[in-house]
């Protein structure tokens, strides 16, 4: 090869490199092979350009040292370069380290959350203070996620709030607490917090207020026993609106205020409340509470003959954990579902008028049972938990969501007056009902207490999840809600509740651990035995041809 050729390739090497250099922003290669490609953007993500008219900065606040201790920070990163490479230069992204670039003050202005983490370097503990935020700029607006520390819940919050960034909108939910012996903040704090997480704008609404019709979805915590006919009217109209509702509404009522856990049906104060509409709508909130095998723990006290305090730990079949098998897989809010913790819920049936598609969203085991009119929660007294399992036994619906034209409870019925008054002032009086129904989504859960903070005694952020997904589901965004059922959650390890499917795993764990196993390693054993004997023999037989050949 002449000097001249050496030359020209050389060059040719270095400006090929430079231009790969220069493209390789552009171009994004990762090999997911997880079952549904939770470490890889999804399809709306990837075209989120399409609905961006001008430039979206994202700024990634991260701690140079704290990249050094975990390592999910560069998946982070990754995850917001893969943005910018499908986003065809849309979304730009830049990394900074806050402490060595002094802009400490400029991160918690935005409202970066520093933590403290431990350290260890050369046998010494300290600690140190580091950043994991996220800026989202567009225009004039800006979203801050305070504190990232996970790839688990990202893309669903990175492109949520694109979208609302873009299109101008406010993610907002209503939320209507029924119990009056009830607190949001008090009793749903750890609610609050995932919603506001999530991004959206929580409004409290008072029962009997008017639901503004710009909410596009809102809670209803409680109130069988609390709603007045005017607070209904509200609810009612707001759905023919086209507004969507989810019903989180116990059948028979469980005293948890006091802590004695005694139970009774309902005193309805109306002739017509709020269990009565809801199953005007195609769902009936039985008042019956559903027992099941599948229990989870209830730790309380009890004073024992001498007076001393005891601390007891026991299987309660009214706390329900509901298993993600029994999640319907074909609902966007319960796919990818991983279970969900239920206390003292009562069973759903479904009767759907016609124009409305009734759909169960997730189910007891097959070893359920019913409590019906004698009711006793003690778990003290554990036969009277059981003295209808022999009637009532079976699999019972828990949870169901209802989609299309609903039907108007109060349509065709006078509007209601205010209770103890003749008449109700002009400008208090209820709206008229719309000429037309609006199509409308309803999820009813027959339980209340699983959105409490009760949540923690069994650790349910479950719950909190389900919430979440369903706020997406009522407010329509279906591609949103896809993206959540990607995400790598892993499900808490139930046992197997059903006694033949049991039997079948602990039939085939012994085979596999007792006789495959052991057949495989000794089957291995002799072939390798077997091969070293007929290498030695061949080398035997070589050797002495070799010999006699000298000799």
């Amino acid at each position: 090869m002449t000097r001249r050729q050496t030359t020209i390739i050389t060059a040719l090497s270095i400006i090929a490199f430079f231009l790969g250099f220069m493209v390789s922003g552009r171009l994004w290669l990762r090999l997911d092979l997880t079952k549904n490609k939770a470490h890889t953007i999804s399809k709306v993500s990837r075209n989120l350009y399409a609905e961006i008219p001008d430039y979206v900065h994202i700024t990634y606040y991260l701690s140079g040292k704290l990249k050094t201790i975990i390592p999910s920070p560069g998946e982070i990163e990754d995850t917001l370069r893969e943005y910018a490479a499908h986003s065809k230069g849309r979304i730009r992204v830049t990394v900074r380290d806050p402490v060595k670039g002094n802009l400490s003050m400029v991160a918690e202005e935005f409202g970066l959350q520093p933590r403290q983490v431990q350290t260890v370097e050369k046998d010494q503990a300290s600690l140190v203070t580091v950043y994991s935020g996220i800026v989202i700029e567009y225009l004039d607006k800006t979203e801050v996620l305070p504190w990232v520390i996970s790839t688990d819940t990202l893309e669903y919050d990175i492109t949520s709030r694109i979208r609302s960034m873009v299109m101008d909108t406010e993610r907002r939910l209503g939320v209507i607490v029924g119990d009056s012996y009830r607190q949001w903040r008090e009793d749903f704090s750890f609610l609050n917090q995932t919603l506001a997480e999530a991004g959206y704008m929580v409004r409290l609404v008072p029962p009997g207020d008017e639901i503004p019709e710009s909410l596009p979805a809102v809670f209803v915590l409680g109130g069988a026993e609390d709603f007045d006919e005017w607070a209904l009217y509200r609810i009612d109209r707001y759905i023919q609106l086209g507004g969507k509702v989810l019903f989180a509404v116990k059948g028979v009522y469980v005293d948890t205020a006091s802590g004695s856990i005694e139970a009774r049906p309902f005193v309805m104060h109306n002739a017509q409340g709020l269990l009565d509409m809801i199953a005007s709508y195609g769902i009936t909130i039985k008042q019956e509470l559903v027992l099941d095998r599948n229990a989870l723990t209830l730790q309380y006290q009890t004073r024992l003959p001498s007076g001393a305090v005891q601390f007891r730990i026991v299987r309660y079949p009214l706390w329900i954990g509901v298993l993600a098998d029994n999640g319907n897989p074909d609902h966007p809010v319960s796919a990818a579902f991983t279970g969900l913790d239920l206390y003292w819920p009562s069973p759903l049936e479904l009767h759907p008028p016609s124009q409305v598609e009734a759909v169960p969203l997730f189910k007891s085991t097959k070893d359920a049972w019913l409590m019906k009119e004698s009711f006793n929660t003690n778990p003290e007294i554990g036969y009277l938990l059981e003295k209808d399992a022999a009637e009532t036994r079976g699999e019972k619906i828990l949870g169901a969501s209802l989609n299309g034209l609903i039907p108007g409870f109060f349509s065709g019925k006078p509007k209601p007056v205010r209770a103890g008054s003749d008449s109700v002032p002009e400008f208090d009086e209820l709206p008229d009902m719309p000429r037309q129904a609006s199509p409308s989504r309803i999820i009813v859960v027959g339980d209340t207490d699983f959105a409490t903070n009760i949540i923690n005694a069994t650790g349910a952020r479950h719950n909190l999840d389900f919430f979440q997904r369903a706020a997406d589901w009522l407010s329509s965004d279906d591609d949103i809600i896809g993206i959540r059922n990607r995400q790598p959650y892993v499900g808490r390890l139930d046992k197997i509740a059903e006694p033949q499917r049991r039997a079948a795993a602990m039939r085939f764990a012994q085979v596999l651990n007792v006789a495959v196993i052991p057949i495989l390693v000794i089957a291995v054993g002799i072939v390798l035995s077997s091969r070293r004997r007929s290498r030695s023999r061949n080398a035997e037989i070589i050797s002495a041809k070799e010999n006699s050949g000298a000799i």
